[in-house]
């Protein structure tokens, strides 16, 4: 393995100087030398104001290309980044800042109206992400420099700016590169300290096993504040010099469409919702006609139908793929089983924040179904269960991605790390001989049933989702009963003509029947309506805890 994450990407600078680099979608292109000249333009700042290794660097803004360079000059100065979901509430914010210990902030205009800086008084500063502006400072040096920034970078290179004059020192891989503050399903955030040697493995894993060249591109949909998002699709493909399109909007199916169209990404990255709903209202429609649903009962008709659809569903995804890689949470059941049919190119991989993410992978052609891979190299993953293949189990992990724990919390630390090193994961699931990771769902959210069964609600959801009225929802226990909470397809039900009198029945019609399939004691006994879809992290899962 790679001893630099700092080299690896100093490297994938000086190969790729002339490439384009980084590009807002439809928007300015920044080729790896403008990325390098601005790296060591913000570096210049942070000396100026006495920003030390080590030293907490927050970010707080949409993807873009600022974003990108502001996370790689922070880290490579030696400063540890914080980087902060956008969609934090303002009162939020303020406490990682503040908790972090930042001394320096970077933030977008969407989230800069919301914010005080009295409430913030360890900031020496605050830049405005979209142009490193300054916002706001408390460091007259800071001032002054940032004034003369142009000036002093032609001083320190009065010849032209070549790529060996990007020198990045050697870090120790041990020391702590980020403190990423989780986006909380189950509860508040939490800090998760991840020392260079986290992301190292991450990135080595996937430079050994994607394959990238950098002729290809990439179309970045996932929040960098997540660790998803920013090790796969930014740390990796930057450094092996993809070219790099950041959607900055929110990602509505003609925008997804008409990018994925002008870029065709070579890999594509995402979370289930966005394929789950391309399918179910592109594909799943078209195939439920007649005759097209007779002639899928057919022998040899149906494999060429399916070859039409796969072709279809690979046009709508650009066309130039060579897998796409699905994470963030569950793929529902129906969906994934569609996929297998029609030969679809696509893996399930399996992650957390703890651990950089990534745990589990495997290539589309190796990929089990309804599992979510393999353990990844230089990790260990066992099931706490003694007939791991039949009978679940925590998911417990360890090695070289491990966090080194929770951001003054030791008390969280030691739940989640015990005594051997195991990272307690949360989640429950078997693991088959050859390796392959089947989940089950979150301890958390299990539910005792009244003799004693383990009644797991995501797979109860799972079923539900497949209705047709039915867009998501989430099983609780409510009173000793299993409640339904449903958030409609209102525009399924408006096209058949249902009333807004008769969509309370209607979906309880079709809830109650899955109950033929369900065990007496985890059959659903109520349902209730909810007329918003549920709030979510920005890796899409619900915020379950909001619904308890």
């Amino acid at each position: 393995m790679e001893k630099s994450l700092f080299k690896l990407i100093e490297r994938g600078i000086r190969k790729n100087w002339d490439r384009p680099s980084l590009t807002n979608y439809r928007g300015a292109t920044y080729t790896y030398k403008d990325v390098a000249r601005k790296i060591v333009k913000l570096q210049i700042l942070f000396d100026s104001c006495g920003i030390q290794k080590g030293d907490k660097i927050a970010i707080c803004a949409k993807n873009s290309s600022t974003w990108g360079i502001a996370f790689l000059a922070s880290l490579t100065y030696g400063a540890v980044v914080v980087p902060i979901l956008h969609e934090f509430k303002p009162d939020n914010i303020h406490h990682i800042v503040n908790h972090s210990e930042a001394k320096l902030l970077f933030c977008g205009d969407e989230v800069w109206n919301g914010l005080d800086e009295a409430n913030m008084l360890n900031l020496i500063g605050i830049f405005r992400i979209e142009d490193f502006d300054l916002r706001f400072s408390r460091d007259e040096k800071l001032t002054e420099t940032r004034k003369n920034l142009n000036r002093l970078f032609g001083e320190r290179y009065p010849e032209r700016f070549k790529p060996e004059h990007i020198t990045f020192y050697e870090e120790n891989i041990e020391d702590l590169g980020i403190i990423n503050y989780t986006s909380g399903t189950t509860s508040a955030s939490k800090g998760v300290m991840l020392p260079y040697r986290s992301l190292l493995t991450n990135i080595q894993y996937t430079i050994d096993f994607l394959g990238t060249t950098p002729d290809e591109k990439l179309l970045a949909m996932l929040p960098m504040a997540h660790m998803y998002g920013l090790a796969f699709e930014f740390l990796h493909h930057f450094i092996a010099g993809i070219h790099i399109h950041f959607l900055t909007r929110v990602p509505s199916p003609k925008i997804l469409m008409d990018a994925l169209a002008e870029i065709r990404p070579a890999v594509i990255i995402t979370v289930p919702l966005v394929i789950e709903k391309i399918i179910k209202k592109k594909i799943f429609p078209q195939i439920e006609r007649q005759p097209i649903n007779f002639m899928l009962k057919v022998p040899v008709i149906n494999e060429k139908i399916y070859k039409s659809i796969h072709d279809q569903l690979r046009q709508a995804l650009g066309g130039n793929y060579r897998q796409i890689i699905i994470g963030g949470a569950p793929v529902n059941r129906e969906i994934e089983s569609f996929l297998k049919k029609i030969k679809f190119e696509y893996t399930i991989g399996y992650g957390m924040t703890e651990f950089a993410p990534l745990l589990t992978y495997a290539s589309w052609d190796t990929f089990v179904e309804t599992s979510c891979g393999r353990p990844v190299d230089r990790m260990e993953i066992k099931i706490d269960s003694e007939d791991p293949e039949h009978v679940s189990g925590e998911i417990l992990a360890r090695g070289m991605a491990m966090m080194i724990g929770y951001y003054k919390n030791e008390a969280a630390t030691k739940s989640f790390i015990d005594s051997e090193g195991w990272g307690h994961t949360g989640d429950i699931g078997t693991m088959d001989k050859n390796g392959n990771i089947f989940i089950k769902g979150r301890i958390k959210n299990m539910i005792l049933g009244p003799s004693g069964q383990n009644i797991y609600p995501e797979e109860i959801e799972d079923k539900i989702n497949n209705l047709f009225f039915v867009n998501e929802s989430i099983v609780i226990e409510k009173e000793g009963k299993i409640i339904a909470r449903i958030y409609p397809d209102f525009e399924s039900l408006l096209s058949q003509n249902i009333a807004d009198s008769d969509i309370q029945s209607t979906i309880e019609k079709y809830v109650f029947e899955l109950n033929k399939d369900l065990p007496a004691y985890s059959q659903i006994k109520g349902v209730i309506i909810h007329n918003e879809e549920f709030e979510k992290t920005p890796k899409r899962s619900i915020k379950r805890f909001l619904y308890q």
